[in-house]
């Protein structure tokens, strides 16, 4: 089935009704965090079973995003929203019955397999009904959201959580999806490739596989040692299996996604810019939230609005100022000024420590909001605008790929460089073995033996903190001299028609 094209009236239905959707599965990404406090002191998880817990829907989410995006072509991106939310909605009514670290880790990847097949199909639907003259401002707000309803689902969490326990969040899960299949089914038309070829399920498993087998060893490196044969072995393991997974794309006619798609330099830029803001964001927000509840004291719904000052820049940014900017100055300094910003944004917040005020916050966040918006929008329209119109499910997909790749792997990387920095720093003395052994692997347990203990924790909590944020500001200002270089030897996405046989 090709793709309908509405009537200019029902773009501005279709539109919000993607927007909810997407909304939906990106605040889940983050959402949980605010009740990470909770949650430790509830089922007694360790820093690492915290990671996961959190990662675990990032990590589903990314592994099976080139599998969703394609089963949306073939079948049709409507029915992927509708399954999607359905599988979103149900296993978040699971989630509500855990009680223990191991049951919510597998239930969270569940929820990230339901997200993988909604959240393509939001651009998709967007890039294959939506016509060229309106499809532009279309991706600003898709950009926008994506970026933003992070923090306002954190917002709405962080409500909750005042008047209920963490799995109040579940709840607004299963009611957002049931009010965006309701939407879904009554304005969104029906588009799929009229040519999709057989799913394949081959290089589905290889992602699963190695991104899996990457993180899983990224998040146990603390506990293992980042130079011990475990970790080094998972690491070359996992680069085994995505090599793999190269080469059996190139060998078929009909791949999940071409590698020879990443020849095309505005699209390998947009892929790079994408994975490495969302690398610094997720990662970010995963460390921050525990900073404010942990070290600083604060209660939810403040740590929460805390972070509202981000979004506030992001919106306008991304929606309104970067369509303006590109149409003047093009997408190579649009992109590159907004990494910047990210960047600096980072090191600013990089000097937070145990005592620092919100100012100090307050001037990191908003370069930082600013920044993603800014970059957002470019990066986006440069990997969409590399595929025809009968691929944007495979594109949609490397988008969104790119950001929850970027966000697995800010939060196992940056969380666990906290971890670790974490560990070395404190030393609980005077404290029988096993409860000296719980401090060390969770700032939530040490928060609670008394004013001396608690304060050596938020100090090397913060410490770690500070060294984190420091790597991401560093792995941001590379990207944007790789990116800038990139967009420089190859003009505007258009400019280079997507490689043959490009597709899925």
């Amino acid at each position: 089935m090709a793709a309908a094209t509405p009537p200019p009236t029902a773009h501005r239905a279709v539109l919000p009704v993607v927007m909810l959707s997407l909304a939906t599965v990106v605040s889940a990404v983050v959402s949980l965090n605010v009740a990470i406090p909770s949650i430790a002191r509830d089922t007694r998880a360790s820093q690492t079973e915290l990671s996961w817990i959190i990662d675990a829907y990032a990590l589903v989410f990314a592994a099976l995003l080139l599998l969703g995006g394609a089963i949306g072509d073939r079948y049709g991106r409507r029915r992927a929203l509708l399954g999607g939310l359905a599988v979103f909605g149900a296993a978040s009514a699971a989630a509500m019955a855990a009680t223990d670290p191991a049951w919510l880790i597998a239930i969270r990847g569940v929820l990230g397999a339901g997200a993988a097949l909604v959240m393509p199909a939001t651009l998709s639907t967007i890039t294959s009904t939506f016509p060229p003259e309106r499809r532009a401002r279309a991706v600003g707000a898709w950009a926008g959201v994506a970026g933003a309803s992070a923090i306002l689902g954190l917002l709405v969490s962080g409500s909750l959580l005042e008047a209920w326990s963490w799995r109040s969040v579940f709840v607004l899960n299963i009611a957002l999806a049931l009010v965006a299949m309701a939407a879904t089914a009554a304005v969104v038309p029906e588009s799929a490739d009229p040519a999709a070829p057989r799913l394949d399920l081959t290089g589905a498993l290889f992602t699963v596989a190695g991104l899996g087998t990457g993180v899983y060893s990224i998040i146990e490196a603390p506990a293992a040692g980042w130079a011990s044969a475990r970790t080094l072995g998972g690491l070359a393991l996992a680069l085994a299996i995505l090599a793999g997974f190269v080469r059996w794309e190139l060998s078929r006619p009909n791949p999940l996604i071409d590698p020879r798609l990443f020849r095309v330099r505005a699209f390998s830029a947009g892929a790079l810019s994408v994975t490495v803001q969302f690398f610094a964001f997720f990662g970010f927000v995963f460390l921050i939230l525990q900073y404010l509840q942990l070290v600083r004291g604060d209660r939810p719904i403040v740590a929460a609005v805390s972070l509202l000052p981000m979004a506030a820049a992001m919106m306008p940014a991304a929606r309104g100022l970067a369509p303006r900017l590109v149409a003047r100055a093009g997408q190579r300094p649009v992109n590159v000024a907004g990494l910047v910003l990210v960047a600096a944004g980072l090191l600013v917040l990089s000097r937070l420590d145990a005592g620092s005020g919100y100012w100090l916050l307050l001037g990191g966040l908003l370069p930082l909001g600013a920044g993603m918006g800014l970059a957002m929008t470019p990066a986006t329209t440069a990997i969409t605008d590399a595929l025809p119109a009968a691929k944007q499910g495979v594109g949609s997909a490397v988008n969104d790929l790119a950001r929850e790749l970027g966000g697995a792997l800010g939060i196992a990387v940056l969380g666990s460089v906290l971890q670790s920095s974490y560990r070395s720093a404190f030393e609980p003395r005077g404290l029988p073995a096993p409860v000296a052994a719980q401090a060390e692997s969770s700032v939530a347990v040490a928060s609670r033996l008394g004013p001396q203990i608690a304060g050596q924790a938020h100090e090397a909590f913060a410490s770690g903190l500070q060294t984190a944020l420091l790597i991401a500001a560093a792995a941001v200002a590379v990207t944007a001299v790789a990116v800038a270089a990139l967009l420089h030897r190859a003009g505007e996405p258009a400019a280079e028609p997507a490689p043959v046989g490009a597709g899925r």
